[in-house]
């Protein structure tokens, strides 16, 4: 009978006590919506950092709002329409696609000031509110891009894009990265730092890039810096990142099984502490 007491405590106890459910929506761009969308990445990936998040923290439930090629500017401009629902947790995961596609990032002022969708210093501020909206109590967590090698999507070489070794529009993507640092020091939030503090860098995203030797015609794995200002023909080349050359991204851009690991793990860590 002591027995059978002692564990009808401990049952209770256990119960009574352990980690309430909690709902977290995922607001990013590809390397989100990759989750959900293996199939689209060639099967290169297993699953995504959300999976490999509540695979370990199984109290934990993810809502995909990841929107493939978006900017954080073009979630802002869709905030109202997008389905956001109350949660317990955000993350908000964006930025590569506005250094990509040469957004201006505007100052803190326009954080400060809301001062709207010209900029994505603005846009932030938009998503933020938002959030803030739908719950005040709402634990807010911000995601640095990460570094970018020269990508080549996997479904058409002619969607390709050199790495953030590069100036686009003038801005670097480390600016963005510190815009997301600075917006998430001034209101407290939680920061994610895939961009300085992941180990994933541009020596390490991937292996190599397969390219043709400009001499001999022939192919050959170049790593990086080497591969820096050689030429890619969409048109003619082979794809250059076969298997071999995945480390933590499989296309110069979005993460491997290794990458997305990784990212995980930061969150895991951060979301244990609650």
């Amino acid at each position: 009978m002591k027995i059978k007491l002692i564990v009808v405590i401990l049952f209770f106890t256990l119960t009574s006590f352990g980690p309430g459910e909690k709902t977290w929506t995922a607001i990013g761009d590809s390397i989100t919506y990759l989750n959900d969308h293996q199939d689209e990445t060639g099967n290169r990936i297993t699953k995504g950092y959300m999976m490999r998040v509540t695979d370990q923290l199984p109290n934990i439930h993810y809502i995909n709002q990841g929107h493939n090629g978006w900017s954080a500017v073009a979630i802002a401009k869709e905030i109202e329409h997008l389905g956001l629902q109350k949660s317990d947790i955000y993350s908000v995961f964006l930025g590569t696609n506005d250094w990509g596609q040469g957004l201006p990032l505007g100052n803190f002022d326009n954080y400060l000031n809301n001062t709207g969708l010209n900029t994505v210093y603005g846009a932030y501020r938009v998503i933020i509110n938002k959030i803030v909206t739908l719950n005040p109590k709402a634990k807010i967590i911000l995601i640095t891009p990460m570094q970018r090698q020269d990508f080549v999507y996997i479904a058409d070489s002619h969607n390709n894009a050199k790495g953030s070794y590069k100036a686009k529009n003038g801005q670097m993507l480390s600016q963005f990265a510190d815009a997301v640092k600075m917006i998430g020091k001034y209101e407290h939030y939680k920061v994610i730092d895939l961009f300085y503090k992941s180990g994933m860098n541009l020596k390490n995203l991937v292996k190599f890039k397969r390219l043709k030797d400009s001499v001999t015609g022939q192919y050959k794995n170049y790593k990086y810096p080497d591969f820096e200002e050689l030429p890619f023909n969409p048109d003619a080349d082979e794809y250059p990142y076969p298997l071999a050359a995945i480390n933590n991204t499989y296309d110069g851009l979005h993460p491997s099984d290794k990458g997305f690991q990784t990212i995980a793990d930061m969150l895991i860590k951060l979301l244990k502490r609650d």
